[in-house]
């Protein structure tokens, strides 16, 4: 039973996301590395390529948000299964399997990363597998299994780079041990080769293009992040897990320190955090982590209550509750004016200000959830301005939005061609197009610069339930540039 625990955890994590996952709409992010994928390269501005490419790839036979979020559900059940395992790895047994799994998939920041496709979902499943492979070779295993934790780790950073700060955490904290002993080995090199040979390509790209993610991290806090406090920072760390939920990583990191043998595993997580803090991360980058601490969490609530065994029946249906009460802010299960109503009552009990991670005007749906709302409706008033003009414009006519999430809606709910100076977009230039026919989204055809001969506002988009500063937008028609597009073009860039 106990080999078989994990691949039923992992199925049944994968059914439930698979069910509550495609509702709402598609969220602004998902649109950009849709599109980023539709144009495959080794980087781009603000990622490295592999959640574009998979996102891109469930799209090719038609829109489809299901298969869409069924690709965070496969990985949502793949870090699920490996939780489990790494709980035999640690030794435990039925009940830290069952605790473990159901703070995996109920932790609200974690169960975010399972329910829409973005970079963060493959660390859910490769950080802690490559922790796996590293506990088994802790335990005396074969070393060979170097190569897999590299090939995690490089994969990882493919996806996303903080990545980077959890394997600079956990060899670190590895070296402090005695356990350094294992990095002392051909495979340890082989596997750390790998890693790096996987990532190099997107390294590459990142050089040759000037390093555009370093100067949008800067630009970011600059002025766009929250930066939290130390203080701030963690007590994010318990609200984004679900206080109770928290108490069980709590005592993993408790109980990890308190043993030489996975002492390594609580300087890591350690490391990590004060990594994340240095660096003014948001909160929720460093989350991947959490599989892993929830895995000795649960061995060690299995272990204390021992000679307890009723309480444990009392501790996994008290998880349950506390991971369903906070379900309705990361999972899209409740229709729109039920979860308005739901927030109202229960976010400000909770703090939930504290983990708010951009100095936006925020709604009562959430960032989030308002992200999945009005891009069909964006796409087509752009649409119905595009077919209206005459043949002749048309043929020379381009929309300009002002963000990636506007770019990527029209690109892909409509047939307008559309630039855009925000992150990618900027490096995919003005495509040809003169300038001389523009559909300014939410702009104001340079009115401050005089660029145009002749402007008018032709539409305003809105939509129920998506974020205050994207609605009732203008829709200006721009004609006749008085200076050609691409000599203006640098000035448009932002990376942010």
């Amino acid at each position: 039973m106990k080999t078989r625990f994990p691949i039923i955890a992992g199925l049944v994590v994968f059914v439930f996301h698979l069910i509550a996952n495609p509702h709402y709409g598609f969220f602004r992010d998902e649109l950009y590395f849709i599109i980023c994928g539709f144009h495959p390269q080794w980087g781009y501005v603000d990622q490295p390529p592999v959640t574009p490419v998979l996102a891109a790839g469930t799209q090719l036979f038609g829109h489809s948000l299901f298969l869409l979020r069924a690709l965070a559900a496969v990985f949502a059940g793949a870090s699920v299964y490996v939780i489990c395992v790494l709980v035999l790895e640690f030794g435990g047994g039925a009940f830290a399997m069952t605790l473990a799994a159901i703070c995996g998939a109920l932790c609200p920041v974690l169960t975010a990363f399972a329910e829409k496709v973005g970079p963060d979902m493959v660390g859910l499943w490769l950080w802690p597998l490559a922790v796996l492979y590293i506990v088994r070779i802790v335990k005396g295993g074969d070393l060979r299994q170097w190569l897999y934790a590299g090939i995690a780790i490089g994969v990882s950073a493919e996806s996303k780079y903080s990545v980077l700060f959890f394997a600079a955490a956990f060899l670190i904290a590895l070296l402090l041990r005695p356990q350094r002993r294992i990095l002392f080995s051909k495979w340890f090199l082989a596997g750390a080769g790998l890693a790096v040979l996987i990532a190099l390509p997107n390294f590459i790209w990142q050089a040759v293009n000037g390093f555009p993610m370093w100067e949008l991290l800067r630009n970011g806090q600059l002025g766009k992040n929250v930066i939290l406090s130390p203080a701030e920072y963690v007590l994010a760390q318990f609200i984004i897990t679900n206080p109770l939920l928290a108490l069980v990583w709590l005592c993993g990191l408790i109980w990890a320190l308190l043993r030489s043998q996975w002492r390594f595993l609580g300087y890591g997580f350690v490391l990590l955090m004060l990594f994340m803090i240095a660096f003014k991360a948001k909160h929720y980058y460093p989350a991947d982590v959490y599989p892993i601490m929830f895995a000795l969490g649960a061995v060690a609530i299995e272990s204390w209550t021992a000679r307890a065994w009723f309480v444990r029946p009392v501790v996994a249906t008290v998880a349950v509750l506390a991971g369903l009460m906070l379900l309705p802010y990361v999972e899209p299960i409740l229709p729109e004016a039920t979860f308005i109503a739901f927030n109202q009552a229960i976010g400000p009990k909770l703090g939930m200000g504290v983990i708010a991670t951009e100095h936006t005007k925020q709604t009562w749906m959430t960032q989030d959830f308002a992200d999945m709302h009005g891009w069909p409706e964006l796409a087509a008033t752009v649409q119905r301005v595009y077919d209206a003009l005459p043949l002749a414009e048309r043929a020379q006519a381009v929309a300009v939005a002002q963000n990636y999430g506007e770019a990527s809606a029209i690109a892909f709910f409509s047939h307008v061609p559309v630039i855009s100076g925000h992150n990618q977009y900027y490096l995919w230039g003005t495509r040809g197009f003169s300038g001389n026919v523009i559909l300014d989204v939410g702009g104001d055809c340079g009115a401050s610069q005089h660029l145009f001969r002749q402007s008018q506002q032709v539409a305003v988009y809105s939509a129920r339930y998506i974020m205050p500063y994207e609605n009732g937008r203008p829709i200006m028609l721009c004609r006749g540039i008085k200076v050609p597009l691409a000599k203006i073009w640098p000035g448009v860039k932002s990376y942010e």
